[in-house]
């Protein structure tokens, strides 16, 4: 009956829902106290999980956030709060969320401690981090993962830049923004750009110099081969969770607590998890080259770049 329990609370029904399900299907009539119990016995399976030893390296760490109405536990204001999930990709392509914190206030302080985690925790490399273009965010990686490729998140940029458009130009505005990420090289993005600015600046004056303005963390993909720039830019693995977690929690207005949330967000990366945790787009890059050899170039590339940001001159 507890595993009940936490299953409904998982599908995100509320107390006051459990309980009612409990006496119509069962005949029992069960105290809130009583599942209070049995859904915070789930808290100490969530200590452990956050605990847990990590791989030494991940080729990819995607980085995203979603917002979460929480009571806070001061002011008794319900505020909105963003959940950091960490997804990694391992070297045999298995995808692993490493874990999930709750910030207040993003700043780089909350960020570094992110990092410091993961690395007491047993990560001492990655390759490439894919970040929403949070300030202060990728200062916190290099900080404790000196040789780590930033890559800006491309769906969140081109999400921005259509902010800025009328509806009836936000099909046009993406595929000429589609132009500038699916370009062969850096050089051909850089001047897909220029175009995009010359066509679209009286207009949407905004989008450009956004561009420009992350551009740095904008093209380190163009380094790798196509199957693996996939992985980076259309971020399907974390998009996936996401839908998962929403689904779960979209029927709660806000959170009593941040423990209540965390519970539930965990529940929702349990069964995340259990629904198959390889990503397509790497075993597609295995296809295409033989797997080692691939995760060598990627390897060899994503240093290559960091060698290029401490010596600029270098070709």
């Amino acid at each position: 009956m507890d595993d009940k329990i936490v299953g409904l609370y998982a599908a995100g029904l509320t107390v006051r829902d459990i309980r009612a399900h409990l006496e119509d299907v069962y005949g029992l009539q069960v105290s809130p106290d009583l599942i209070s119990r049995v859904t915070d016995a789930v808290l100490d399976e969530v200590r452990e999980w956050q605990s847990r030893a990590l791989e030494r390296m991940y080729p990819i760490v995607i980085f995203d956030a979603l917002r979460v109405k929480i009571r806070d536990a001061d002011s008794r204001m319900v505020k909105n709060k963003a959940v950091y999930v960490a997804l990694g990709v391992s070297r045999d392509g298995v995808r692993e969320v490493l874990g999930l914190w709750i910030a207040e206030n993003e700043g780089a302080k909350f960020w570094l401690s992110v990092m410091n985690e993961l690395k007491n925790r047993g990560v001492q490399d990655v390759l490439i981090a894919v970040v929403d273009g949070l300030k202060g965010f990728p200062d916190a990686i290099t900080a404790a993962f000196p040789d780590a490729t930033v890559q800006t998140c491309i769906v969140h940029l081109v999400r921005h830049s259509l902010n800025f458009c009328a509806w009836k130009d936000r099909k046009a505005v993406a595929a000429d923004l589609r132009l500038i990420y699916g370009a062969a090289t850096a050089d051909q993005a850089a001047a897909e750009l220029d175009a995009f600015e010359e066509k679209w600046a009286r207009k949407y004056a905004s989008i450009a110099p956004a561009w420009r303005r992350a551009w740095q963390e904008v093209i380190p993909f163009f380094a790798f081969d196509p199957a693996i720039r996939k992985i980076i830019y259309t971020t399907n693995a974390i998009e996936s969770l996401n839908r998962v977690i929403r689904k779960s929690i979209k029927t709660r207005g806000s959170f009593p607590t941040e423990e209540a949330a965390t519970k539930l967000i965990y529940l929702a990366i349990r069964n995340f998890e259990k629904g198959g945790r390889n990503v397509r787009e790497w075993f597609a890059a295995r296809r295409v080259h033989p797997y080692k050899f691939q995760i060598q170039k990627m390897m060899i590339a994503a240093r290559m770049i960091a060698l290029r940001k401490m010596s600029p001159h270098l070709s």
